[in-house]
């Protein structure tokens, strides 16, 4: 099922639970209301705002997270398109005919790690292209080693070969950080503390009114887009939030290859 569409419905899951619930609580306030009054509610202001202030830091510190990791997936795609455009201009140091056909599988490589951000939604296809980039990465490696050692050069030796390395280590990088996400207990326990705390502000809302409806519907609403915001910057190759800015980077840098 599409990323975008289970998680929409994951949401609105939540915030039809939440509307349920609120409209739960606040019907049996209401009934305890009527068999014992209004001091049936007393008491228990103080472990309701325990709840709220645990939910709100949950939200807080697993939305923090999600954007800590956010801007660090687009930070590591600047960093490999600085590594790729270090290696790429230390191709000059190799001998005046090693360098079109390394220059040819550095095109070829960055077309692949372009693509390979394009099939991400499709994760077969996706492992076959990074597949693919991983044997470019091995041609590129051993014509450069190759290069280096039939020219002699020292400076190559000492530039280029460190510049292939770090480009090659990067992506290894990228792929571990792609999976780096918090554990579903988190965010079962996000759902779960969310729906808690819709009993208890149900229960602590008045019986008549029509404004309350206003309240359940914006605080359900509320919280629901939080989640759902966190879901997103969970993923950002599959969501609405997007990295499709800072792969620009790699698209610039290609079309500077020529």
């Amino acid at each position: 099922m599409d990323f975008t569409l289970t998680t929409s419905l994951l949401t609105l899951g939540l915030f039809v639970g939440m509307l349920v619930l609120l409209e739960f609580g606040r019907r049996v306030s209401a009934a305890r209301a009527r068999e014992e009054g209004e001091a049936a509610r007393a008491g228990t202001s103080a472990l309701d705002g325990a709840v709220f202030a645990l939910m709100g830091l949950l939200i807080a510190f697993t939305f923090s997270g999600a954007s800590a990791r956010f801007e660090a997936r687009r930070q590591l795609i600047v960093e490999e398109a600085n590594a790729i455009g270090t290696a790429w201009l230390r191709i000059d140091l190799l001998p005046s005919e090693a360098r079109p056909a390394l220059r040819e599988r550095f095109r070829a490589y960055l077309d692949s790690r372009i693509e390979a951000r394009r099939l991400l939604s499709d994760p077969p296809a996706f492992w076959r292209e990074l597949e693919r980039s991983a044997g470019l990465q091995r041609e590129i490696w051993g014509y450069a080693v190759a290069s280096t050692r039939e020219s002699g050069s020292r400076e190559a030796t000492i530039l280029l070969l460190p510049a292939l390395n770090q480009m090659i280590d990067i992506t290894t990088t990228q792929i571990h950080t792609a999976r780096y996400h918090p554990p579903l207990i988190i965010f079962g326990m996000v759902f779960l503390l969310a729906l808690v705390s819709s009993l208890l502000a149900g229960y602590g809302l008045p019986s008549h009114g029509r404004s309350r409806w206003a309240h359940m519907v914006g605080f359900a609403a509320l919280v629901s887009v939080a989640v759902y915001v966190i879901l997103d910057l969970e993923y950002p190759r599959l969501g609405l939030i997007r990295l499709d800015e800072a792969d620009q980077v790699l698209v610039d840098l290609r079309e500077s290859m020529g």
